[in-house]
């Protein structure tokens, strides 16, 4: 059968900013240089980013993934264990160091930087509210760098609502990364009234990634028959940007992990496609699901980029001397 007989018109509509974060980048690239640094296996605890490509594409290079420490055999110890990007409680790397572990951690400096915030509300005697998602790694390791009872959780409006502190005037709080920027919004404003004395942290939590990527669909959505976004299930950041979507005024908006999962049955009669991506999202896989309308559709795509994105994050010191090629990143790249 030919395909290509009268293939229907679309646009697509490809968001700038998308997929990989300097945070995940680097992540990445520290499994990466350790394989070549020191052989495999390298050990990482949790998977490195919310990614099953990135996660299987490691693993055919020697990575191997565990949830505890406990699980590197001690023939093993020797070679270096990552910490993935989502950030760890301090117990884990204290374990690391009582069990003679070489570990590197893969934490996004920017996660690291609001496990700092939340430490100073600490010592200045607040209180800490962390809004994020209850079981996220992010927030179990945010919530793992401070003492037991000094943080509390709020997801919902409805839990700031409902809040009781034992000292309402000394409160201070922190963000997930990850979170939708608009929900947050409302969390904090129902914070601030019902506390006024309620201390911001030095800096915004939600990270400069997350931010873009919302705002570039939030751009792209209107009109859209279909808003893609590439990503996992487990990805909060994804998550956020079908959300985003769908508010933003597209009329369906799917969670796709690669090309072979689409429903084209599902998709239907379109006439104008957005396609977006999660900070743990390779382009390689944005590219397969563009050749996959391309093949079904005639189209034609159109960029809608929001901003310029030039962070880098510096891997590791002990790993700095090994060489990265195009070649190394080329299976998450293209």
């Amino acid at each position: 059968m030919n395909m290509h007989v009268n293939r229907p018109p679309l646009t697509i509509r490809l968001c700038g900013p998308r997929g990989f974060c300097a945070g995940v980048d680097r992540a990445i690239q520290i499994v990466v240089l350790a394989l070549k640094a020191y052989g495999a296996p390298v050990y990482v605890r949790h998977e490195i980013v919310h990614n099953r490509y990135v996660v299987e594409g490691l693993e055919a290079k020697g990575a191997i993934f565990v949830e505890e420490l406990n699980e590197i055999p001690e023939e093993h110890r020797q070679q270096p264990v990552v910490f993935s990007a989502h950030g760890v409680p301090k117990s884990v790397p204290e374990d690391a160091q009582s069990r003679n572990l070489f570990y590197l951690d893969a934490t996004c400096p920017l996660v690291s930087k609001v496990h700092k915030q939340a430490m100073r509300h600490q010592r200045l005697g607040r209180h800490v509210v962390l809004i994020g998602h209850a079981g996220h790694p992010e927030v179990i390791g945010t919530m793992g760098q401070l003492p037991e009872g000094t943080v509390s959780l709020i997801e919902t409006v409805e839990d700031a609502e409902a809040y009781q502190p034992a000292d309402p005037d000394n409160l201070g709080y922190v963000t997930q990364t990850t979170l939708s920027v608009d929900d947050t919004a409302g969390v904090i404003a129902k914070l601030q009234e019902r506390f006024p004395n309620l201390t911001a942290p030095a800096a915004d939590s939600i990270c400069y990634a997350t931010t873009n990527r919302q705002e570039a669909v939030k751009q792209a959505a209107p009109g859209c028959d279909l808003f893609i976004v590439v990503g996992a299930p487990n990805s909060s950041n994804s998550k956020r940007l079908v959300e985003v979507a769908l508010r933003a005024g597209a009329t369906r908006s799917l969670l796709v992990q690669r090309a072979a999962e689409i429903d084209w049955d599902q998709v239907g009669d379109i006439r104008t496609l957005g396609i977006s991506a999660g900070a743990s999202a390779p382009e390689v896989i944005v590219d397969e699901i563009i050749e996959a309308f391309r093949a079904r559709f005639d189209a034609k795509v159109e960029l809608a980029i929001t901003a310029e994105e030039n962070e880098h994050f510096l891997v590791n010191r002990e790993l700095r001397s090994i060489e990265l090629t195009r070649e190394d990143m080329a299976w998450v790249n293209g």
